[in-house]
């Protein structure tokens, strides 16, 4: 199973069973390195660089987003 696969499973979960499960996820982390975590984090930001230079994935504005969550906060 690929990542994008279990991702797209994971959302059809329900709200809870969702969270239990990131903060399963999230735990596991905790047995991490700082160093492991620092690397980790450089991979994600790479890949994200990478889709965005591909065009897969668009840039939205930080303005955009803020405006969006206040939005869906009233």
């Amino acid at each position: 199973m690929t990542i994008d696969e279990l991702k797209r499973e994971a959302l059809q979960l329900d709200a809870s069973k969702r969270a239990s499960l990131a903060r399963d996820l999230l735990v596991s982390l905790d047995d991490l390195s700082e160093a492991e975590v620092e690397r980790l984090w450089l991979e994600e930001a790479v890949r994200r660089d990478e889709e965005m230079a591909s065009g897969k994935v668009q840039p939205i504005p930080m303005d955009e987003v803020f405006a969006e969550l206040r939005a869906t906060r009233k």
